[in-house]
């Protein structure tokens, strides 16, 4: 049993979750507010010897160093790799912190974004028609640009409606193929699909200037990624030179710092995060506190 834990921001855990926190901890304290900064930080960690930490605050070396206490961080958001993480994963160990993240649990939302707005484009519910006439998903060419969990989901989806998929991927899903989604390289799948989705792991950014001569005009860019997939100069200009459309949920998704791309008429950004469901939020709070039995089993207690 941890001494006590601290969310020292909002978590996303749903009531029943918080209160079960409290048979894991003899104090339990959660912050509805994100920290300013590493002072407040420290301050909200205190001497608890379990933490929990969502995707808008970062816990790097300098505050570790001064929590002699803790010996464990619970992220209550995506871990895809100890480098793209907000936790200073290496000096944790380093000081025998044990670090369990989550993955995997708002990946249908996705999934439904990616339909609806395809759809709407397609016909022209609310948002002017893509082409002359209305089009279906079927036989639309789509391509997927990573084809982890949501992506493969996405790729699925589709696929059912009846387009055309393709991915690219680092790794080949044998079984994908097997399924009917082929595999091509990143330039060819830009240049041979109407319909591009990138769905990467955060900070990886694939798509530069080179790559969006490729993908050339008249497309349809959406990206699913947490955070970016595009150099933001590339992307742009391609939005400026020719006649496309990028898609997302977040301002995140776009990585335009100045905030004048999302003010472009060919973008559409549903400034929300689409896997933020009622069902995901259940989801990752069983995920957490998966991870906090776990933890405390692998210490014996």
């Amino acid at each position: 049993m941890f001494k006590k834990i601290t969310a020292i921001e909002p978590v996303s855990l749903i009531p029943a979750a918080r209160e079960e926190l409290k048979q894991y901890a003899g104090e339990v304290i959660l912050y509805d507010d994100i920290p300013n900064d590493d002072e407040e930080i420290l301050r909200r960690i205190g001497d608890a010897d379990g933490v929990l930490v969502s995707y808008t605050s970062q816990i790097r070396r300098p505050v570790l160093e001064r929590c002699p206490n803790l010996r464990y961080i619970g992220m209550c958001c995506s871990l895809y790799s100890e480098a793209s993480a907000n936790v200073d994963i290496a000096c944790a160990r380093e000081r025998g912190i044990r670090v369990l993240g989550i993955r995997d649990y708002g990946d249908r939302g996705v999934v439904e974004y990616v339909l609806y707005q395809l759809i709407r484009i397609l016909h022209g519910f609310d948002y002017p028609m893509w082409q002359e006439e209305p089009l279906e998903l079927t036989g639309l060419r789509v391509g997927i640009v990573g084809l982890g969990v949501s992506g493969g989901m996405i790729a699925d989806a589709l696929l059912m409606m009846g387009a055309r998929v393709s991915y690219f991927s680092r790794t080949r899903k044998p079984e994908k193929e097997a399924a009917g989604i082929a595999y091509l390289p990143l330039e060819e799948l830009l240049a041979k699909n109407q319909v591009v989705i990138t769905c990467l792991n955060k900070n990886v950014i694939l798509l530069h200037e080179e790559q969006f001569r490729y993908l050339g005009n008249k497309k349809i860019l959406m990206n699913t990624s947490i955070g970016t997939a595009s150099d933001t100069e590339a992307l742009r200009d391609w939005l400026e030179s020719g006649d496309n459309l990028y898609c997302c949920d977040t301002e995140a998704a776009i990585g335009d710092p100045s905030g004048k791309l999302i003010e472009r008429k060919n973008v559409i950004c549903m400034r929300t995060s689409v896997g933020r469901t009622r069902q995901a939020f259940e989801l990752l709070s069983r995920k957490v506190l998966d991870n906090i039995r776990l933890c405390l089993a692998e210490q014996g207690e």
